[in-house]
């Protein structure tokens, strides 16, 4: 039991400084923190990694709007590690150059940690919130989001082939109040990269970590060079699964569902439209992680 346990000091002692910055602090984003140069420089070895680790694959970028502000919405997967988010930053950057602005929300605990947070903010990573993603947005940049968070991220790896946000809706709010369009992109093979067994939503609101943390999540997976990895806290070194990424067409909310929209009906239409290019994607797969 010695790791739970240290894993419950964590959240309610030795670790209550920083769970009082991911918990109370609202995080404003440095959106100066983004470094063209630093990506720039290190195009050639991110490169390396995505074409012979990943395999990375990311078909019809050029649907992207060129130019503007356009909030990006993915399905997520990986754990921590995240290979989905960096494979897909690596080829928008590619593609648009890195002096296009792309920001990437994630958890509040990832940008406020020394490493890899520090990095992570060079390529454009911010803290997720409404606060953050609308300052991006007023100022005519690109955002990616993943709506299902850790809730999707650490979802059993028999579940990879599904589209699952949780019912989190607030990313239609926030293109229709910013008045831009939306581009679902939709991926597979991450959740390959390890043997996610369950997301511990149970262990996580146990240890309070729900409440120290905002973190809804304390996976159980089987991964390299842990063997059993709870938490995934230190992260893991993933397997060679092939990454395939497909863009979808715009969506103009306004222009599609009208002033007031039934949210939960443009909801599951999103949902359904990513699911249809999931399933689509996965027959194409004649192998996991081999792709």
């Amino acid at each position: 039991m010695s790791l739970l346990q240290d894993l419950h000091r964590l959240g309610t002692g030795a670790g209550g400084w920083l769970a009082q910055q991911v918990a109370v602090r609202v995080p404003v984003a440095d959106m100066d923190a983004r470094d063209p140069d630093y990506i720039r420089d290190n195009l050639p070895f991110t490169w390396l990694i995505s074409s012979l680790w990943y395999r990375g694959e990311v078909r019809n970028l050029e649907r992207i709007p060129a130019e503007g502000p356009v909030l990006i919405v993915g399905n997520h997967s990986g754990g921590n590690m995240t290979p989905d988010t960096f494979v897909f930053t690596l080829a928008f950057t590619s593609f648009f150059g890195v002096e296009r602005r792309f920001y990437q929300l994630a958890h509040n605990l990832v940008v406020s940690l020394p490493f890899p947070g520090a990095i992570l903010r060079k390529w454009g990573t911010i803290a997720a919130s409404k606060e953050n993603a609308r300052k991006v947005l007023e100022r005519g940049d690109a955002l990616l989001v993943y709506p299902g968070g850790d809730y999707e991220v650490f979802r059993p790896s028999w579940e990879s082939q599904r589209v699952d946000f949780g019912g989190r809706k607030g990313f239609l709010r926030t293109a229709l109040d910013a008045g831009v369009p939306i581009v679902p992109i939709v991926s597979i093979g991450g959740q390959e990269s390890a043997l996610f067994l369950s997301r511990g939503e149970w262990l996580a609101k146990a240890l309070g970590l729900d409440k120290a943390f905002r973190l809804k999540a304390l996976p159980i997976s089987l991964s390299l060079p842990w063997g059993l990895n709870i938490g995934d806290m230190a992260g893991h070194i993933p397997l060679p699964s092939k990454i395939t990424i497909q863009v979808l067409d715009p969506i103009d909310l306004h222009e599609r569902y009208g002033d007031d929209p039934d949210l939960d009906k443009v909801y599951d239409d999103v949902i359904s439209q990513m699911q249809d290019t999931l399933d689509l994607l996965a027959n194409d797969r004649t192998f996991p992680v081999l792709g």
